[in-house]
């Protein structure tokens, strides 16, 4: 009798695990190429939207090319990419931010597969990459810097001028295009932009035209080197200059205010994520790509760093900080 009831038991609990894989088993592959670094805040945030809405409908695969620390690299981890592709063989693909764009998709994906792929985080243009086709299309990033600059104003009323700075790279350059394009509608006028690779160049900046900023906008500078060769993280970066610049600085991201910026009025990766895979999740269940035009970020947020305004001597009229985040300096 004991051995019939054992036996059932056993019968039981593998049906009930028989069933429980069957439930619960993803439907869809899908694969995520991240063009910088796991621990890049800018990542972990697109990667936060994008596991909202696919974690419960896929097997999630992530590959991270570390073009931000090691951008000469980059070319062997998208050949890295491409044959973790053809392993996993997936159902879609998610690019994110131009370099995967350039390295991986437009030279190993883009018209040899069918396979529907979307970009998110995209500073260039679409047509840049020759987007949209029959199986890829996205969205874009683009930085709300009209907005961050008439925040500021209201933070400073007397800010009359904006410089900027970015890593020469091609979100940096994409960036500068973007001013370039827009800067007609900013509340002031913008001074210069400089695409920089080293604090070297940061220093010689600071110390021939800092005066003549008003404020500076900082942003896709992860990556650049100190004096040694190292490349920094946007932490050390802002530490640096802040030390050789006594204006105010602004960002395009929530970390640059967390991390010592004084203001911003942030794109979210949270956004860019939750646009491509919802796309995709759309196309996994059917929808023809051609039927998802490529679209861009829209929303924005608020955010003030309370140690800043206080080493700035700054003193906003409590109105102006009514909706906005505040945050204080991370540590280390």
């Amino acid at each position: 009798m004991r051995t019939s009831n054992s036996l059932c038991l056993a019968l039981a609990l593998a049906l009930l695990y028989l069933f429980s894989t069957a439930t619960w088993s993803a439907p869809f592959r899908v694969l995520v190429v991240m063009s910088y670094e796991q621990d890049n805040p800018w990542c972990a945030e697109i990667k936060q939207g994008i596991d909202q809405v696919l974690a419960a409908h896929a097997e999630m695969t992530y590959f991270y090319m570390d073009t931000k620390a090691n951008l000469n690299g980059g070319p062997e981890k998208a050949r890295e990419a491409k044959a973790l592709f053809e392993r996993l063989n997936p159902d879609g693909v998610i690019t994110v931010d131009d370099n995967a764009q350039s390295m991986f998709v437009v030279p190993y994906l883009k018209n040899k597969v069918d396979t529907p792929i979307f970009f998110c985080g995209v500073n260039g243009d679409a047509s840049d990459y020759g987007y949209p086709n029959h199986h890829i299309s996205g969205t874009l990033e683009r930085g709300h810097i009209r907005e961050s600059i008439a925040f500021l104003k209201q933070l400073l009323p007397g800010f009359d001028n904006l410089c900027f700075i970015a890593k020469a790279s091609p979100s940096g350059r994409a960036l500068k295009k973007q001013v370039v394009g827009e800067s007609s509608t900013y509340m002031v006028p913008t001074s210069r932009f400089d695409l920089i690779t080293t604090t070297n160049q940061l220093r010689k900046i600071a110390g021939e035209f800092g005066e003549q900023c008003g404020a500076f906008y900082m942003d896709s500078l992860e990556g650049i080197e100190n004096d040694r060769g190292e490349p920094m993280v946007n932490r050390e970066i802002l530490d640096f200059f802040r030390s050789i610049y006594s204006g105010p600085i602004i960002g395009g991201n929530r970390y640059h205010v967390e991390d010592g910026a004084v203001s911003a009025v942030v794109k979210t990766g949270q956004e860019q994520g939750e646009i491509a895979a919802s796309m995709l999740l759309q196309a996994l269940q059917g929808k023809p790509v051609s039927d998802l035009p490529v679209t861009r970020n829209y929303k924005g947020r608020r955010y003030i760093n309370v140690n800043s305004l206080q080493s700035l001597g700054i003193k906003p009229r409590p109105i102006v900080l009514r909706g906005a985040t505040l945050v204080t300096t991370t540590d280390k």
